[in-house]
């Protein structure tokens, strides 16, 4: 500087009295003087002076297209004091200045001051590392010295990079990523109002805002570590230990000193918390520190001539060997700290230590600093009412739902952490939801991909903290003890207790007052109350603040009927934003005090938008009353609470870890979180800063279903309160939220693929697009193809066997799925010619083989994960893709999870894991956690396989767009996009729901993103999530798609029915289970799925064509081909889907818009692969080699290319020990030795980098330090992170120490080292590691296989063993001695062969010392691999023992005793019928408490009510069945599968009613009867008819069926109702309040009765016609009193008066009565008479007497039998003859027997059932299989035969003197036509005469008779029912409805009772603004029906 000022005239002061700085100005001269001007005048005011402006010299020749656009002019202020000015007092006004001429610039001025210092000064811009000293000039002068530099260079990922992000900023560069950023921002803008400093004064408030908004973050950790500095408060490094504090609160070892430092230091400011190595200096320090979790590199030399050298890698400068004292590390948390002004490196204990001592931190932390239970909060728990929790409104009202509680809240309080899910997220997306949603559910958590890493929450929870101080912060620039006054808090979630105890604070800590604000308004404000509420939230919590509160509490509990609660997310996010920006924030605590919150999701928002606590009310009272009623059962209610905590504890962390936060602290108020579909005017009030991109609901919207929801709970003051139901949220039910999955396309599809069902395959492709167009965003747009002259012929499109080459299979693993699912998807899709996908569990070598049929099992996609279970490099070698795993849409930010039930002997061999062990693979975080290292692992797999293209899984969030291009840029050669919602094995529910968004987001924005860039030509973009149809595929190719995976279609094409119980082992049908007896139920085929995709790809060609598409490729991108449907609206707030539809093309015209060229990734080059000439002979096998070569950080993954090579050779085996030997030296690159193969040795003498032997799959690696080095080497780095990482054989001796997490993964590789860092063998599943020297923490932290051997520190034996205890991670392992002479002996050798190999010092000092130091090694066992050891060496004892005793005892004994002895446990496969044991009812009940739910439906046998014994019951009328006992139907409880997808409940197959069978077969099964009875009478009126007389079409639909029985659910459903009415259950409940309408029944069967009931509950004034003299229609007399007792009728007709439903008999509508006056009299009437018209037969003699309607038979019977008088229509002594066969048929026959029929024969004009299903019968539709029902089964008792004779037609009636005699009948055969079509003839000569007295006619009915349709003059269809509108039950007459059989037609009973419940609802809807009555399943539902800007809510 002084050289170059002096050119200009200047002499410089001298130093420490001016200050230089490179700022950068526009190049436009006039704009440029106006910044300089600026600069000037700021400086002025501020006594100082520019004294020279400098040019400084630049070299743009130099700069890129992107560089010279925004280049600079460069310019250096020379600035002095006007007066003698200290030198900090200096720097403190320069940076004032700084800051105002940065404040005061304009936008487009270009001005940034890059540095403005005393001591240091930055060279920055648009340049690459090689470029800055080109570009700058100064820098290649001579004369320019230092004594430091800081060079900072960084992988591009930004795709719009800017000179002034460049780092070095004015103090520190920063590699990494700070996740808490907007927290921080916030955090920092509220504190500003605190800010005070005597040094600054008044110029303090001209430096605001201290961040600069639009910074990155290293530039905003810059501006407050500056701050920090500058305003003299801290020096640099006790600011950088501020910002950046290790994990200290589980740091049992850290000293009490600096515990308490940082302390203090946390009631100070919140971590900056992420994946960050900081380097800083001010001139005079130089250091850097890595943030607490250390997963960032950062090594160091120290040189004898006073050097240290820093950085990244070792290797990045030469150094000689021979002049290097130290090699170290910096440890997470560290600091590395060189004075330069005292010449000294700085130690880190010694420096934090000085710090901590400098104030009484510990007194004043105990003095002074409030922790919760000081405050001695109260057990106690609030009063809870007596509503049953079913019952309570509240509830209701805040959203809750009977699935929450039981899915979610129960499993979390008894198993204590969030219960896992399974198959992904197909629910509606909350914004485009018809029905009212909490806010929460439009918040996706954002997770941390490529750019950072995710924190392990399991294995590395020692990092993570959830305490958090809360209240008024002190000032920031000082230290003193009036910044600890402050509340301590260890979790974020309260209890009633301690919240009361917080509200009182002040009577104990004066001050500390608490005002409490009601965030609830008044029910008449309507929606206008809502916005008004939040106004008055924000005023009021300002205005507490003003009158001295210290804690603001936001409540809602004053919600109730008359007041409505506006959200907790809203109330606490408009307000929190409210209080920073008015600069209150950091005044006060803000506490949430709310019945909404209960889902750990709930929580992470409101305290990700800027909470300090909440306190979930509600839910404590749920759980209460769940205790109370038995259901949550063997805990306490406070230990119920306390476990709910623990499970949200643990939920939080998991969620915070996903985004790489370890401090709860640090994740206040940070929002990590992406809103999908809010509005920008909620955002702006409520979410500041949160990007939501497709606008949405309103604030108008939100109120809505606010009101909607408390319409739900208190707007029906009629009835009894509606059970809590079952809404559909998880599992998909009938009438509740929609899903994209449901029972008809999952039927329709495997119909159409099993049969090749073209005509399934059309109501498949109709049912899913209906479902993806309600649930989905690509289901609003639409195809544009209205121009007609774009379409091709569909013969130019290219063939489907063409497009299926461009579909994968999504990444299921071995294990996940069954290995016969695995390998049929292999087959199919190598069959085509597409990809399947390994997943993540590896996969057998021999599945490569190619099978005798040709056909082949090899998944051409291996998936390479972070669990890395079975990557060899074998497996590597045999792909044609490797797919890096970056994130799945089902667990954004997770590992898969595979529970240990499912880890059988098989699957644990293949991923080299222990049996019955659950698998948690860690996050992508161990060397994935950054673009760098994905560059790497990319190399590397390239390295392992050149010809495989690489491909990386990214998941769908804001940003991946910026990912991708940094992806492309890491020479990926594919990447997948996926969706949130797809399919997973396991996951946690909080994971599946709220992690990552639709992929049409994501794709689109990937897409346009890299087009933009110019990268997309290089790249092939996948995407993945949900597709089901070919329009799914279009629409994704026409967003930039040119691959397209399915996971979930191509499982149900193989038998999949989304039962979501993957995770339980329990899958009924084979797919995802490991059980040999459940594997066995699979019934899918590879031609299933080879269906589905010709039948998908014909579909798009048809697409295709109408688009003017040939080939898919010329799809890609053309988003102006979609557009957004024209029927698209919502009440809510409307999506605006824009930016997804902008056509890439031409956003940048002249650049490729699809993969066009590949990358280059230049394997020959590199230096293993140069070697491959002097190695062929021995890869070969046929020879030796040994080879010596130099290497350097430059050359990576050295010995994987040879790898490759051996094992495309060789295959698993590889080559023999030694065959292969390469002598290093140098410092070796990132992955040496990764996935190196059997037969490969590398000898390194230097030093290695991170993640040597990677991946380890036999080969052998040797590492020590140069031979004529000076350190000490077993003190001393020699290699780096992740040693080992996946390793699955071979052999490392490392001479020296490695850095952090070696061995993680470690799954069977030798490794011998000298000392490790944190985490050492974390997560290992086999191997063996020894360690001749000290730990760091966490050490076996989730190790589960393999041992480890440590050498504990010097001192006493039992002192060292318990200093090593302390930095192990024993929660699975035990710490043992080694005392087994075998493995004494085993490690002495293994520590000689270390010696021998490396030359190790301390090897052969421990082999000298080896009985002496023995006793110092500790044993790190695994408790499960100690398991499996014993059981492996019993069973071994036990084979052996059995031989012997065979070869001595001959063969004596006998066979049983042989059985017996075999196995000693009972073989849980067999089927049990536990009924048939000879036990009483005691002890059944016993075994019921007994009895395995989760496999009961493979466990026990079927057993529906028995019928009497046939000759008895055939002499009564009693009815024919017997009840079970309770304990009994557990048992029959406990076979429901309980189906994610309930097939028993769908409308096309199920239970017409939508029963929600599986819920009352838990309740059930819980023995909870009354939970059962209201959860079935939410969805059936009459259960007592159902369960008696319905054949069950919820049986024939049930999943159990498909390869066994299915549940007895007709059965259960008859107990519970039967029970109900034993127990006083069904005593009658009046309406409490009456509409004033009146409503007329038209007939009283089911239909009628139904409507009849519902209306009455409604409230309106009901009356029911019936023309016969009883009430019930056919429940009277159309069936048989011994199937229906009609006093069961009359039980529930005398209920329905006493609730005052008015019944009138003997009136024949139309007829005595006119319809007319029914019409005037009432304002609705309900045609439900029935469909009464009997189909005839008439041929001749039809005319003679005895030939009657079946019915007239019954229905007289029935009645004579009441009347107690004799039938005039009798089958006594007569030989009865029934026409006709079903359910009335079979009646006949029943009752002919009971009256002493002569004979019974049945004609059936249809061929005999088969005894199983057809083919064209498939499940789930109802089985039309042979079946003996209880008539037929009395005829074979009385007569020894079936009286049903098939396939005969009757011709002719013969009869003599006018009466019946006899029927001539013919043969008839049936068969198909070509269309498939059946058809009948007569069969010549078959005619035969069958004598018969009695003919009954049971052929169906017609329709309805005419007289009162005529009348009323309602139209009729052509089969004369009545006619209505699709889905309307309201005929063409104003107040005239119609339902059950005189509408749809002859149907069952359980389709009338439905009929009648819907056309009651619509009745409902006609009279009164808004129903409250259910529709089919239960639900009522809560539309949000009006328009945004006139939202009204009916009270």
């Amino acid at each position: 500087m002084t050289k170059a000022f002096k050119e200009l005239g200047y002499s410089l002061p001298p130093a420490g009295h001016y200050a230089v700085g490179n700022l950068f100005l526009h190049p436009d001269e006039k704009v440029r003087q106006v910044s300089i001007a600026a600069v000037e005048r700021i400086a002025q005011s501020l006594g100082l002076q520019v004294a020279a402006w400098r040019l400084v010299p630049t070299n743009s020749e130099i700069l890129g297209p992107n560089g010279r656009s925004r280049e600079p002019i460069v310019m250096q202020p020379l600035v002095i004091a006007q007066d003698q000015l200290a030198e900090q007092e200096f720097q403190r006004r320069l940076f004032v200045l700084r800051k105002r001429a940065m404040h005061e610039s304009a936008p487009d001025s270009w001005f940034y001051v890059c540095s403005l210092a005393v001591r240091n000064i930055v060279y920055k811009g648009l340049l690459t590392p090689a470029q800055v000293p080109e570009y700058y000039t100064d820098l290649r002068d001579s004369t320019f010295e230092t004594h430091f530099a800081l060079v900072h260079s960084r992988f591009s990922t930004n795709t719009f990079p800017s000179w002034e992000r460049a780092q070095p900023f004015n103090w520190c560069a920063h590699n990494g990523e700070i996740n808490t950023l907007r927290g921080n921002k916030n955090w920092m803008r509220a504190r500003e109002g605190l800010l005070q400093s005597a040094a600054f004064g008044s110029q303090l408030q001209s430096a605001f805002p201290i961040i600069d908004e639009h910074s990155s973050d290293s530039g905003a950790f810059d501006n407050v570590l500056e701050l920090l500095v500058v305003s003299g408060a801290m020096t640099m490094p006790e600011a950088v230990m501020v910002m950046v504090p290790e994990a200290w609160q589980n740091d049992s070892l850290m000293p009490a000193e600096k515990r308490a430092f940082y302390e203090w230091a946390s009631c100070v400011m919140e971590p900056w918390d992420g994946p960050a190595l900081f380097t800083f200096s001010d001139g005079r320090y130089c250091g850097a520190s890595l943030d607490r979790n250390g997963l960032r590199p950062c090594r160091y030399y120290v040189t004898d001539d006073d050097r240290m050298i820093c950085a990244s890698e070792v290797g990045a400068v030469k150094v000689d060997p021979k002049s290097v004292l130290q090699k170290g590390r910096l440890m997470p948390g560290r600091m590395l700290l060189v004075d330069t002004l005292a010449g000294t490196i700085v130690d880190d204990e010694e420096l934090k230590l000085q710090y901590a001592r400098q104030h009484p931190f510990q007194q004043w932390i105990e003095e002074h600093q409030i922790r919760l239970e000081q405050l001695k909060p109260s057990n106690k728990l609030a009063d809870i009412d007596d509503t049953p929790v079913s019952r309570d409104k509240r509830l209701r009202a805040f959203g809750y739902s009977a699935e929450q509680l039981n899915l979610i809240i129960g499993p979390m309080v008894l198993g204590g952490k969030e219960p896992l899910g399974s198959m992904g997220n197909d629910a509606v997306l909350a914004c485009l939801d018809s029905t009212p949603r909490l806010p929460y559910e439009y918040f996706r958590e954002l997770f941390a991909q490529v750019t950072n890493p995710p924190i392990d929450p399991i294995r590395e929870k020692i990092v993570m903290s959830l305490a958090c101080h809360v209240g008024p912060e002190g000032n920031l620039l000082e230290i003193s003890e009036r910044q600890v006054q402050r509340l301590s808090l260890e979790s974020p979630i309260l209890t009633d207790g301690e919240l009361a105890a917080i509200c009182g604070m002040a009577d104990k800590h004066p001050g500390w007052v608490a005002h409490t604000i009601d965030t609830t308004f008044e029910l008449n404000e309507g929606a206008g109350g809502f916005a008004q509420a939040l106004d008055r939230v924000c005023n009021e919590a300002e205005q507490a603040i003003g009158n001295g509160a210290r804690v603001l509490v936001l409540s809602d509990r004053a919600a109730g009927p008359q007041r409505v609660a506006v959200s907790a997310l809203l109330s606490a996010g408009a307000t929190h934003h409210h209080l920073v920006a008015a600069k209150l924030r950091a005044r006060v605590a803000l506490i949430v005090d709310t019945g909404e919150a209960r889902e750990t999701h709930h929580f992470c928002t409101l305290v990700g938008y800027g909470v300090d606590a909440v306190c979930p009310y509600m839910v404590y009272e749920a759980l209460a009353k769940l205790h109370r009623e038995n259901v949550l059962v063997g805990f306490t209610v406070p230990e119920l609470i306390a476990r709910f905590r623990l499970a949200v504890d643990d939920g939080i962390r998991k969620v915070m870890s996903k985004m790489g936060i370890s401090t709860l602290q640090s994740y206040k108020g940070a929002q990590i979180f992406e809103a999908l579909g809010i509005a920008n005017e909620v955002v702006e009030r409520c979410f500041v800063g949160t990007a939501s991109r497709v606008g949405g609901t309103t604030l108008a919207g939100f109120a809505a279903d606010a009101l909607a929801m408390h319409n739900a709970a208190y707007g029906n003051s009629n009835a009894v309160p509606p059970a809590l139901g079952d809404e559909g949220e998880y599992n998909w039910r009938r009438g509740g939220a929609r899903h994209v999955n449901t029972p008809a396309t999952v039927s329709n599809m495997q119909d159409a693929v099993r049969r090749e069902n073209k005509a399934a395959w059309e109501a498949y492709t109709a049912e899913a697009q209906a479902s993806v167009r309600d649930c989905t965003l690509r289901g609003l747009l639409e195809l544009d193809d209205d121009d007609t002259t774009h379409a091709v012929p569909i013969d130019k499109v290219e063939p489907w066997t063409s497009i299926v080459k461009r579909f994968c299979t999504g990444a299921m693993s071995y294990g996940s799925i069954s290995k016969e699912a695995h390998t049929a998807l292999a087959v199919a899709m190598n069959a085509i010619g597409g990809k399947s996908n390994s997943g993540e569990g590896g996969e057998d070598a021999e599945r490569s083989i190619v099978r005798a049929d040709g056909s082949c099992a090899r998944s051409a996609i291996k998936q390479v994960a972070s669990g890395r279970f079975g990557v060899t490099s074998n497996y590597l070698a045999d792909a044609d893709e490797l797919q890096i795993k970056m994130a799945q849409g089902a667990k954004a930010g997770e590992g898969g999870e595979l529970l240990g039930t499912k880890v059988s002997a098989d699957i644990a061999r293949t991923r080299h894991t222990t049996p019955g062990v659950t698998l948690v693979s860690p996050p992508p975080h161990h060397d994935i956690y950054s673009i760098e290292d994905l560059k790497q692992l990319i190399y590397d797999l390239k390295s392992a396989n050149e010809g495989a293209r690489v491909s990386v899984k990214l998941v769908s969030e804001v940003g991946v767009g910026v990912v991708a291009a940094g992806v492309v840029k890491a020479l990926a050669d594919h990447i997948l996009v996926a969706g949130h919602d797809g399919g997973t094995g396991a996951a946690r529910w909080t994971g599946i729901k709220y992690a990552g968004l639709p992929w049409e987001l994501g794709l689109a924005e990937t897409h346009q993103t890299l087009v933009l860039n110019g990268l997309r030509g290089r790249v092939v973009l996948q995407t993945d999530g949900q597709l089901k149809t070919a329009r799914d595929v279009a629409i994704a190719a026409l967003l930039g798609a040119e691959e397209f995976g399915f996971a979930t279609a191509p499982l149900v094409a193989l038998g999949c029915v989304y039962l979501r119980r993957c995770h339980q082992n329990s899958c009924a049908v084979g797919v995802a289970t490991q059980d040999p007896e459940l594997r066995a139920k699979f019934g899918g085929q590879p031609e299933h799925v080879i269906n589905f995709f010709h039948y998908l790809a014909e579909d798009l060609r048809t697409l295709m064509a109408r688009l003017g598409f040939c080939t898919v490729r010329e799809m890609v991108g053309h988003a102006e081909r979609l557009r957004v449907r024209t029927d698209y609206a919502s009440a809510k707030g409307a999506l605006d889907l824009s930016s997804l539809l902008q056509p890439a093309h031409e956003m940048r015209r002249g650049v490729a818009t699809h993969s066009v060229e590949q990358q280059q990734h230049d394997v020959a080059g590199r230096l293993d692969a140069r070697l491959l000439p002097q190695l062929q002979e021995a890869l070969q096998g046929g020879t030796t080699a040994d080879i010596e070569v130099a290497i350097g950080n430059t050359d990576r993954a050295f010995g994987t290319v040879l790898s490759y090579h051996v094992s495309r050779k060789h295959g698993l085996s590889g080559l023999a020990a030694g065959t292969v030997r390469l002598r290093l030296r140098g410092s070796a690159g990132q992955s040496l030795g990764a996935f190196l193969a059997p037969g490969l040795a590398i000898e390194l003498e230097g030093d290695a980098n991170d993640y040597v032997g990677k991946g380890l799959s036999g080969g052998q690696l040797v590492l020590f330090p140069p031979r004529d080095a000076q350190f000490d080497a077993s003190s001393n780095v020699i290699v780096g992170n992740v040693c080992l990482f996946g390793a699955t054989s071979g052999e490392m001796f490392v001479r020296g120490v490695a850095a952090e997490r070696f061995a993680v993964r470690n799954s069977g590789a030798l490794a011998v080292v000298e000392g490790v860092g944190d985490h050492g063998c974390e997560y290992m599943t086999g191997g063996r590691v020894v360690v001749l020297g000290a730990v760091g923490r966490n050490f076996a932290a989730g190790m589960s296989g393999g041992i480890a051997y440590v050498l504990a520190e010097d001192g006493e034996v039992g002192a060292a063993r318990h200093g090593f205890a302390a930095k192990c991670n024993v929660e699975s392992v035990e710490l043992t001695v080694v005392a087994d002479a075998a493995e004494v002996q085993w490690l002495r050798e293994t520590i000689e062969r270390h010696a021998e190999l490396t030359g190790s010092l301390k090897a052969r000092e421990v082999v000298a010392r080896f009985d002496e130091l023995l006793p110092r090694f500790v044993k790190v066992l695994p408790t499960d691999y100690k398991r499996v050891l014993e059981e492996e060496a019993a069973k071994a004892k036990a084979e052996a023992e059995a031989k012997a005793k065979d070869e001595t005892k001959g063969d004596s004994g006998s066979d049983s005793e042989r059985t017996v002895c075999a196995d000693t446990h009972p073989k849980t496969s067999s089927i049990i019928d536990i009924e048939d044991a000879l036990v009483d009812d005691a002890q059944l009940a016993d075994r019921a408490r007994k009895l395995d739910k989760l496999r009961g439906f493979v466990r026990y046998a079927r057993r529906g009510d028995r019928y009497r014994a046939a000759t008895k019951r055939a002499g009564d009328w009693s009815e024919i069945s017997t009840r079970q006992t309770r304990a009994s139907l557990q048992v029959q409880a406990a076979r429901c599968i309980d189906c994610g997808v309930p097939f028993c409940q769908s409308d096309a197959d199920g239970c017409p009613i939508g029963n929600v069978i599986p819920k009352w077969n838990e309740l059930v099964f819980r023995d909870q009867w009354r939970e059962a009875f209201d959860r079935l009478m939410a969805t059936n009126n009459f259960p007592e008819f159902t369960g008696r007389v319905c054949p069950a079409p919820c049986e024939g639909a049930c999943v159990a069926g498909i390869s066994a029985q299915p549940v007895a659910i007709k059965s259960i459903e008859a107990a519970i109702i039967d029970h109900a009415w034993a127990m006083g259950w069904m005593a009658p409940v009046p309406p409490q309040r009456r509409t004033g309408h009146a409503v007329a029944v038209v007939g009283s069967g089911p239909a009628g009765l139904a409507a009849a009931d519902q209306l009455n509950s409604a409230g309106h004034s009901v009356t029911v016609y019936e023309r016969e003299d009883r009430i019930g229609g056919l429940l009277t007399y159309g069936i048989p009193n011994m199937k229906l007792d009609k006093r069961v009728v009359q039980r529930r007709v005398d209920k329905m008066e006493a609730e005052g439903v008015c019944f009138v008999t003997g009136v024949n509508v139309g007829v005595t009565l006119a319809a007319a006056d029914l019409r005037n009299s009432h304002d609705a009437v309900l045609l439900a008479t029935g469909a009464t018209w009997p189909r005839d037969l008439r041929i001749d003699g039809r005319d003679l007497d005895g030939v009657h309607f079946a019915m007239d038979f019954l229905s007289v019977s029935t009645k004579a039998l009441l009347r107690s008088t004799a039938t005039p229509l009798s089958a006594a002594g007569k030989r009865v003859v029934v026409i006709g066969g079903g359910d009335t048929g079979n009646d006949c026959i029943g009752t002919a027997v009971r009256q002493g029929a002569a004979s019974v024969v049945n004609f059936e004009l249809l061929p005999q059932p088969p005894a199983q299903r057809a083919a064209d019968n498939p499940w789930p539709q109802f089985p039309r299989v042979f079946k003996i029902d209880y008539g037929h089964e009395e005829v074979i008792a009385r007569w020894g035969r079936d009286p049903r004779e098939y396939c005969i037609s009757a011709k002719r009636f013969i009869g003599a003197n006018g009466c019946i005699e006899a029927i001539e009948t013919v043969r008839v055969e049936w068969t198909k036509d070509d269309a498939g079509r059946w058809t009948m003839e007569e069969v010549a000569g078959s005619e035969e005469r069958h004598d018969a007295d009695l003919v009954l006619l049971a052929m169906g009915f017609t329709g309805p008779e005419n007289q009162l349709l005529e009348q009323l003059a309602v139209a009729q269809t052509p089969r004369s029912n009545i006619s209505t509108p699709e889905g309307s039950y309201r005929t063409c007459v104003d107040s005239v409805f119609a339902a059950g059989d005189c509408r749809r037609g002859q149907s069952l009973v359980v389709w009338g009772i439905n009929e009648g419940r819907q056309a009651a609802r619509e009745i409902d809807t006609f009279l009164q603004p808004v129903s409250h009555l259910p529709v089919s399943g239960g639900i009522i539902p809560r539309t949000v029906s009006a328009q945004p800007e006139e939202i009204s809510v009916p009270a």
